[in-house]
């Protein structure tokens, strides 16, 4: 694994998503370097790894906020709305 995702903090944010995303994408199509010009795959890799980036930053605060809210308790009632009007009609 690389420095950046060993270092994640509690709140992950859209500029360290991008480095990491950026530094996959790169490990990933390293292959496909040769093939493009150098500066204009670079380019396109930041243009992809900021779009990713921005909504994996969005699930990951997302899913942390399901897992802070705690689970409402609904008060039940005694009385059952099919009951009264079954009461009413004899």
């Amino acid at each position: 694994m690389t420095e950046t995702t060993e270092k994640t903090s509690p709140k992950l944010s859209k500029k360290e998503a991008r480095k990491i995303v950026y530094e996959k994408f790169s490990n990933a199509l390293a292959e496909y370097k040769t093939e493009v010009k150098e500066k204009k795959f670079d380019s396109n890799l930041r243009k992809a790894s900021k779009l990713f980036a921005a909504d994996i930053a969005k699930a990951v605060a997302k899913q942390k906020q399901k897992l802070k809210k705690p689970a409402k308790i609904k008060a039940v009632k005694d009385d059952l709305p099919g009951q009264n009007a079954a009461e009413a009609a004899v």
